[in-house]
């Protein structure tokens, strides 16, 4: 008789092992088998982080192996277990991977394909297509779109992180980080010992030294000894945390009262401030003109609303909704739309991992009344939620297209404006995801007609549109996607925003590349993989060797710091 050895992986997370009981059952071409009871005697099975192998023999030949049925049965309390893959053996020696990469969880019957991607239009056995479409009607199910605040991206239909599904939900592990980190950066910043101090005035600028006492490296012991210079400064414009906002003047604004003779002495280049160009302002009595060259103080306080200003509009549109809300829409729209079995969905599972956990646990106690938000920034008690309502008319498509952001501030030129390393690195990095979304989409699209014809990625991206951007035309958030061309920018876009332009405006700390989870199995996709790592590689040698001249070096888009998510 037939016997297949079936291996299986057990994830490595806490209490990602079972108890219970675990039946396997084979469905082919020419038949399906029993179900069998995975279990060796004397022997604690699928233990955390454990890879157990199984003899099944079945009584006849199954034929071609299509899929596999897992089926897990209460053995005393019901005991969720992380099922990584499934590795089948067949009777002439072939290997077949079935990738899952999910919590199963109470008596339930879960069904895996083979790791292979496949577009529907692959799917011809009727069993496939069916699995197909009920895995999707099983997630839409799940994965309900809410409006959380007018006027906001749609969220995902959950008050809190237990009422997500449990493949989205942290794990214990990552539970517990968010927890301490959470922690952790309160016991940094003070803000329990401190509060009393952002609800009223300070007094002196010693009480920034007490809240960053705590705060070790370089980059941040920098800025604490040099805030106050002007270079500083101006160079937490180019590369702080919040660099999307400087953009080049090409004339002098009208409603600038400024004088040539008023900042003569700022000058350096003795150019004319024409020639310079400087910032704009609402003349009048009550909007004075503030220079370097005023009173030490009223300089330095002017900095200071300035930089205010620029934290909460960082906090609260560069990352809060252009990178995680934004992200968000990417991984709704995925679940709803995408079967486990579809290429995009292997390509970008990994980029929107924990992000709806991560932002519904911001929405239960950063951004929700009486939050953090509200308790520590100025713009708290709602003005935050105002700040997103209004931003969403500046968001669009081509804003996330990083080349085309740059241009439309004017600060392409590295010649008229070098120094600008945001930019440069994030260029960089752009065009290898871009490279390495492009040879992902030819392995599957052999024509643009393909593209247009595929009916779960047209779906994927009109939902980002409809619900995302709230079918606002002038978002410029495509429809559809029509060419292989214009599929590899969308999903360079997803990626970047996840990734890189996260990482720039949040300082991660992970690796942008690595994957591991292993949605994709053929050999095409891992030497792409395989090539992207290598162009990422290379970046960071570049970074590197660039910053080694520099007393502030800017590392936050070097890829071996960029997490491929903004949860990560």
């Amino acid at each position: 008789m037939p016997s297949y050895t079936v291996t299986v992986a057990t994830g490595s997370q806490w209490f990602a092992g079972t108890d219970d009981y675990i039946y396997l059952s084979l469905v082919g071409s020419a038949g399906c088998s029993e179900k069998h009871l995975l279990d060796k005697p004397f022997y604690n099975d699928f233990e955390r982080g454990a890879v157990d192998s199984y003899d099944v023999t079945v009584d006849e030949e199954l034929g071609e192996i299509q899929l596999v049925r897992i089926e897990k049965r209460k053995y005393w309390l019901n005991d969720d277990w992380y099922l990584k893959y499934i590795t089948l053996k067949t009777p002439h020696g072939d290997y077949i991977e079935f990738p899952c990469y999910r919590w199963i969880t109470g008596d339930v019957e879960v069904v895996l394909r083979d790791g292979r991607a496949k577009l529907a239009r692959d799917d011809q056995i009727h069993i496939l297509k069916q699995h197909r479409r009920k895995e999707l009607e099983t997630r839409q199910k799940q994965y309900r779109w809410m409006e959380w605040n007018p006027g906001f991206p749609l969220s995902i239909d959950a008050k809190c992180h237990k009422d997500l599904p449990r493949d989205i939900q942290f794990d214990s592990e990552k539970g517990v980080d968010f927890v301490l980190n959470y922690s952790k950066a309160m016991e940094n910043l003070f803000i329990n010992r401190f509060m009393h101090m952002f609800q009223s005035s300070w007094n002196d600028f010693a009480d920034f030294e007490k809240i960053f006492v705590k705060i070790s490296n370089t980059i941040s012991e920098r800025v604490m000894n040099h805030w106050q210079e002007d270079l500083m400064f101006g160079y937490q414009f180019l590369n702080g945390c919040n660099p999307v906002l400087i953009r080049r003047c090409t004339e002098l604004p009208e409603k600038l009262p400024v004088t040539t003779e008023m900042v003569e002495c700022s000058l350096e280049r003795q150019l004319s401030l024409e020639q310079e160009v400087q910032l704009n302002q609402i003349p009048g009595d009550e909007n004075p003109i503030f220079l370097p060259s005023d009173a030490k103080y009223d300089w330095l306080l002017a900095k200071i609303w300035v930089r205010s200003s620029d934290f909460h509009v960082h906090q609260t549109i560069t990352h809060l909704l252009r990178t995680h809300l934004v992200s968000e829409v990417f991984g709704i729209a995925m679940y709803r739309q995408l079967p486990a079995v579809h290429p995009i969905f292997k390509l970008l599972v990994a980029h929107v991992r924990f992000t709806i956990a991560i932002n519904t646990k911001a929405r239960e106690q950063l951004i929700c009344e009486c939050g953090l938000f509200d308790k520590a920034n100025a713009t708290g008690g709602g003005g935050h939620v105002q700040m997103v309502q209004r931003a969403m008319k500046d968001l669009t498509y081509a804003s996330l297209c990083f080349p085309e952001a740059i241009k439309a501030r004017g600060m392409e030129s590295k010649e008229d404006i070098p120094y600008y390393f945001y930019r440069d690195d994030g260029l960089l990095v752009w065009e290898a995801i871009r490279t390495f979304t492009a040879e992902v989409v030819d392995i599957y699209y052999e024509g643009d007609q393909v593209v247009e014809e595929d009916p779960e990625l047209q779906d994927f991206v009109n939902d980002v549109y409809v619900y995302g951007m709230r079918g606002r035309k002038s978002s410029g958030f495509p429809k559809s996607v029509k060419s292989r061309e214009q599929l590899s920018e969308y999903l360079t876009v997803v990626i970047f925003t996840a990734s890189a332009q996260h990482a720039a405006v949040n300082f991660g700390q992970l690796f942008l590349g690595m994957y591991p989870e292993e949605h994709f199995i053929e050999k095409p996709v891992k030497e792409a993989m395989a090539r992207f790592r290598k162009n990422l590689e290379a970046i960071v040698s570049v970074i590197a060797e660039r910053n080694k001249k520099k007393q502030l070096p800017y590392y936050y888009l070097s890829p071996d710091r960029i997490p491929n998510s903004v949860a990560i």
